[in-house]
């Protein structure tokens, strides 16, 4: 069996142009595709902002330790929110990355098959 388009591919240089930078893929992220997962991350992020600046100040305008606590801990939970948020919407950014990822896999998988076909 010839090895030829095998090695090929191998031992083509790296391509930079194809590496998914921070800027293309939040270019990607903020489309009109991934409208409706915008509107979905900013609005949970816009309540959950708004509920820790309530409690924050709450927690310093009540004298009471049981409020105190309460305050703090939906603060504390707001906090969780906001890191939970960011994750949902790294991994949205991550999908569009990896298809593109397997379409190009999948794109040079057929060259290959082709190469291989045609010798």
């Amino acid at each position: 069996m010839n090895d030829e388009p095998i090695k090929k591919i191998v031992e083509e240089p790296y391509d930079v142009s194809k590496e998914d930078t921070l800027c293309s893929m939040l270019k990607d992220f903020y489309n009109r595709k991934m409208l409706s997962i915008i509107i979905l991350v900013w609005a949970y992020f816009l309540v959950f902002l708004a509920l820790a600046i309530f409690s924050g100040i709450k927690f310093f305008k009540t004298d009471q330790t049981m409020y105190q606590i309460m305050y703090a801990v939906i603060f504390v939970c707001c906090i969780q929110f906001f890191t939970l948020i960011k994750i949902f919407a790294w991994q949205m950014i991550h999908k569009i990355s990896l298809r593109r990822e397997i379409k190009r896999l999948e794109l040079t998988i057929a060259e290959l098959n082709q190469t291989v076909k045609n010798k």
